[in-house]
């Protein structure tokens, strides 16, 4: 996967292939969801006074917010094989901030590319598409930081040879695959090798691979000691393959930067004070962390959120 890009859809089909052929037994080989990720996540939530206070009047009593995704991209914004309905993290978050607002939230599929300029047109109220804060975006819309995508560490079970990024240099003298072209390869890895250098341990083995599928399935021979990637696309081949993979908590820390996640608004909306006093009750509830976990992303949980315009 390139730099900031959402998952695509090769790679998509790719995990999915390999949910097939590497683990057959498995009862979420085919990539199918469980009824925990398909329940209604906003059950018991409470409206948050605080937040619905800050509410335009018009939106109170329309009841309801509009919010633009691109449904392909599991695990964050995809449908359900069972009945095409909306499911995923993003598409959880979404719902949860209508709740803690007190409004019903209406889910639109449309393609990335058509998102802000709906969002500028007023087609849309919102966004929650895995938008990094670029400047460009910065420019068009106000965006609200919702959680970390970053870059992970996938092992086989139980990691036997312990490496984390908790402690970097226990990746030294290991097979490690990352993906032609990603930024783990080109920024992350070279800064990997130096910490290894300057501990007088070997380098790491890195195995440059065509994609995420060869590397996982590498792995699962245990032609690769660990995958080194994005966090969504590990978290949803460890949870689909819970028998075969193990997600590392610890994402890799960048020495400049940040991998948050924001979602977007107009700029100047009425909505978003609103949306961020939401957004941060949410993240104070118990509800956020379960939002993460039935998508296996708790390694991006963030305990503030921030406002960016």
């Amino acid at each position: 996967m390139k730099i900031h890009k959402p998952l695509t859809t090769a790679l998509v089909g790719a995990l999915f292939a390999l949910s097939i052929t590497a683990c057959s037994d498995s009862s979420s080989a085919d990539g199918s969801t469980t009824p925990e990720q398909e329940s209604d996540i906003t059950k018991g939530v409470e409206e948050d006074p605080a937040a619905v206070k800050l509410l335009p009047a018009k939106t109170k009593n329309d009841g309801e917010i509009t919010v633009a995704m691109d449904l392909s991209y599991p695990p964050t914004s995809f449908l359900s094989e069972e009945d095409k309905s909306p499911i995923g993290y993003n598409v959880d978050i979404a719902r949860l901030l209508g709740a803690k607002l007190g409004l019903e939230v209406e889910i639109k599929d449309v393609s990335f590319d058509t998102i802000i300029p709906g969002i500028q047109g007023g087609r849309y109220d919102f966004t929650t598409t895995n938008m990094t804060p670029t400047p460009e975006r910065r420019k068009v819309l106000e965006l609200v930081t919702y959680w970390n995508s970053g870059s992970s560490l996938v092992t086989p079970v139980d990691n036997p040879e312990g490496l984390t990024f908790d402690e970097p240099e226990s990746l030294c003298g290991h097979t490690v695959a990352v993906m032609k072209g990603t930024t783990q390869a080109e920024q992350y890895l070279p800064s990997l090798q130096d910490d290894c250098k300057k501990a007088g341990e070997a380098p790491i083995d890195a195995v440059v691979l065509p994609n995420v599928q060869e590397a996982l399935t590498q792995l699962s021979s245990g032609r690769m000691e660990a995958v080194f990637y994005d966090t969504p696309s590990l978290a949803w081949a460890a949870k689909q393959q819970p028998d075969q993979f193990e997600m590392q908590d610890q994402q890799y820390q960048k020495e400049t930067g940040t991998d948050v996640v924001t979602f977007g608004l107009a700029k100047n909306s009425p909505l978003t004070k609103a949306m961020h006093a939401a957004m941060q009750s949410l993240i104070d509830s118990d509800k956020y962390k379960e939002a993460l976990g039935r998508w296996g992303l708790e390694s991006g949980a963030i305990p503030k959120s921030e406002i960016l315009n």
